[in-house]
């Protein structure tokens, strides 16, 4: 080989590795290849992961429908018959075939009030995670239902007017409020924590007469100018007349009214004197001095022939709840606010209810329900009576909630009503169904709520 020869041989060799060393595309290809490992790694983990997730959402919305729902029966169930019932609730309503070895533990007690616990793990196969040593996962969920941690008062202000033979509006009230009384029941742990009270209402209330015609909370003013009779005396005297001094008689008569013997009385309220109306003022028997024209705290009797069925103060016998229910009969005007108010009474420790003083850790509600717009009360009737009843409801509404009460309203087959809306204590508390049928399902919401039932986990 030539110098020169050698000189073009080293400069080709030159060139060539400055060319290789210049093309670095494989190694391009095996550092990118190295790095999709791990970046493969966790994308598969997070596609897993986000299956389990989904695998663990639908396990914890059946896990807390399966505690509601056990929540309303598991005080009248054996442990065993809890966990069966459980079971069957919980594995109705999930259905992920990829979750595998699913575990329930499912129990109710009373332990610092009634509650059901759920807790249920299952695995997840995992499809990415496997390359990683991971073949499963596992995921877990628990519920708690609590309820009946305080103790309840609850009057039920029911109208009973005449449309309320229509449509079939009464049978589907005796149905919810039964159901609703059945729902208090079991949460009941123990006798006296739950109360409740019903206040049938149209134009008018009704106490029971024999046991409360001599009380010194009526007013009987109208009531004795409107019942009676006039009952006639004659008066006669003997004088003397003429020179001869014959006697001679002469006799009077005069008609007085004698008022009717209270007894006979129905057993009739209407509306208090105004502002009495629209509070729970206790009535003073004192009042019964007042001249006339003063507003009177007294409760004013009346005797009408479409007065409801009689009220019945705070008990826990439920028995004669439901029995209460059953009388109840279609008839009369409607006067929402008079049942609102004496739901109130019947909440309100004194006379003429007397219920038993409020606790500390007692909470007090009204549900006011009604199948028509205010169309007449003690000072109102025909064209404008609505707007007028209407104000004096909403001011007894107002009043309530100002002291404390829950007020749930349930208005049905009526259209809009701004007053029962407003009277409800949230917006989410006022009920406005089209069909009677519904009835029972706003009372169920009703009962829900009333007996305190929450998701705590």
């Amino acid at each position: 080989m030539t110098k020169n020869s050698h000189f073009k041989f080293l400069d080709s060799l030159r060139s060539r590795l400055r060319e290789f060393h210049s093309a670095n595309g494989a190694n391009v290809t095996v550092t990118f290849a190295l790095a999709t490992v791990p970046m493969i790694g966790f994308v598969g983990a997070s596609i897993d992961y986000s299956h389990a997730n989904s695998v663990k959402t639908a396990m914890q919305a059946a896990a807390d429908s399966t505690a509601l729902m056990l929540s309303k029966e598991a005080g009248k169930m054996s442990a065993s018959q809890v966990q069966i019932k459980g079971n069957e609730y919980f594995k109705a309503l999930f259905n992920r075939p990829e979750a595998t070895g699913l575990t329930l533990n499912i129990a109710y007690t009373t332990t610092d009030g009634s509650k059901v616990v759920v807790g249920a793990t299952a695995d997840v196969k995992t499809d990415f995670m496997q390359m990683m040593g991971f073949s499963k996962m596992k995921v877990g969920v628990n519920s708690v239902a609590r309820w009946g941690t305080t103790k309840l008062q609850v009057a039920l202000a029911l109208d009973v007017t005449g449309s309320m033979a229509w449509d079939g509006k009464m049978p589907a009230l005796k149905t919810a409020a039964k159901e609703l009384l059945t729902t208090l029941q079991a949460a009941t742990t123990t006798n006296g924590d739950v109360r409740v009270a019903i206040v049938p209402f149209a134009k008018y209330v009704r106490v029971d007469a024999a046991t409360y015609y001599n009380a010194n909370w009526i007013d009987w003013a109208d009531w004795d100018d409107d019942n009676g009779q006039d009952t006639s005396t004659t008066t006669c005297t003997t004088q003397k007349t003429g020179k001869s001094g014959k006697a001679k008689k002469k006799c009077t008569t005069s008609t007085t009214w004698v008022p009717a013997n209270h007894n006979t009385w129905n057993g009739c309220i209407t509306d208090r004197d105004q502002d009495y109306d629209t509070k729970n003022t206790t009535p003073n028997p004192a009042d019964k001095s007042l001249p006339p024209g003063q507003a009177s705290t007294l409760f004013t009797a009346e005797q009408a022939n479409d007065c409801p069925a009689k009220m019945m103060g705070l008990t826990y016998d439920w028995t004669a709840l439901k029995n209460k229910i059953d009388e109840l009969q279609p008839d009369g005007s409607t006067n929402q606010p008079i049942g609102l108010a004496w739901a109130w009474m019947a909440l309100t420790p004194g006379v003429p209810l007397s219920p038993p003083a409020k606790a500390a850790d007692m909470q007090q509600a009204i549900i006011l329900f009604s199948d028509g717009l205010n169309t007449e009360n003690r000072w109102h009737d025909g064209w404008g009576a609505q707007t007028q009843i209407d104000k004096r409801q909403a001011i007894a509404c107002a009043n309530a909630k100002a002291a404390g009460i829950t007020i749930y309203t349930v208005l049905v087959l009526s259209g809009f009503s701004q007053v029962m809306k407003d009277c409800a204590s949230k917006p989410e508390y006022y009920f406005e169904i089209s069909v009677a049928s519904q009835t029972v399902t706003a009372f169920n919401a009703i009962g829900t709520s009333l007996t305190k039932l929450r998701l705590a986990q």
